[in-house]
């Protein structure tokens, strides 16, 4: 893994962190050695990932879709760590489901989490990043946010919304503040594992040029060299990471 020196002592709050990619790319940072802040509304699965972390500095059990839970995530984490440096704004959910069957009950939930939860952690964010004039905001959308797939209309609209809030917060907040998002295809995550059998995993490794998923830590490390200085003429972009999928017809 490549080692960024000026991400040591960083403050790195990262939504979703309790697994997937958002475990996978905290403990990216901690190797690093920056602060992680983790974040995620699982009780049982955050006090679990902390005793397993030593290396992580602190937490906060947050529904990023509450802005009263998002202020107080972020009030917990400017008592402990001083404020923030960069934020990976990663929570999110997805159910399959036929576009006729999708509730709006299940619609409200999918854009709560995924695309609201996104602009309250990226506007608490911003505000201390203006102020302290430094900062990167790195969000989790997905090449679904790209390009129609079927069985996750409500999904698909959330992470294309990720997508353009991405490059209108670029535009308004440069040059203080960089703010990118990166599209990952398909990664082998929990989430993943409980929607998906075998056979449906090796069927879709087969339309995939890299014939393989993506590994979490995969999606990590370039969140790692996005926060870095390596990345500093990069900011109002949407990184595809997707093993070639969306390159074409394979």
């Amino acid at each position: 893994m490549a080692h960024y020196d000026e991400l040591k002592g960083k403050r790195v709050l990262i939504t979703g962190a309790a697994s997937g990619i958002g475990l996978a790319t905290a403990q990216v940072f901690a190797a690093q050695g920056s602060k992680v802040f983790v974040v995620d509304y699982n009780k049982s699965a955050v006090e679990k990932v902390m005793a397993e972390n030593p290396a992580f500095s602190g937490y906060s059990l947050c529904d990023v879709s509450k802005e009263e839970d998002v202020k107080a995530a972020f009030e917990k984490m400017d008592a402990e760590l001083g404020g923030i440096d960069v934020l990976i704004s990663n929570a999110g959910i997805s159910i399959r489901s036929d576009f006729t069957d999708i509730t709006y009950e299940q619609w409200k939930k999918v854009i709560d989490i995924n695309l609201n939860g996104m602009f309250l952690c990226a506007k608490e964010a911003a505000k201390r990043m203006l102020a302290q004039k430094s900062g990167v905001i790195l969000m989790t959308a997905s090449t679904n946010g790209t390009e129609g797939h079927r069985w996750y209309t409500d999904y698909n609209a959330s992470k294309a919304g990720v997508i353009l809030l991405t490059k209108s917060m670029a535009l308004e907040l440069a040059p203080v503040v960089r703010v990118n998002c990166v599209c990952p295809g398909y990664v082998l995550t929990p989430m993943q594992r409980a929607e998906y059998t075998d056979e449906m995993l090796a069927k879709v490794n087969e339309g995939i040029p890299m014939k393989r998923h993506a590994e979490p830590e995969e999606i990590g490390k370039l969140y790692a060299f996005l926060a870095s200085d390596d990345a500093a003429y990069i900011t109002g972009a949407d990184i595809r990471i997707d093993g070639g999928e969306t390159a074409g017809l394979y």
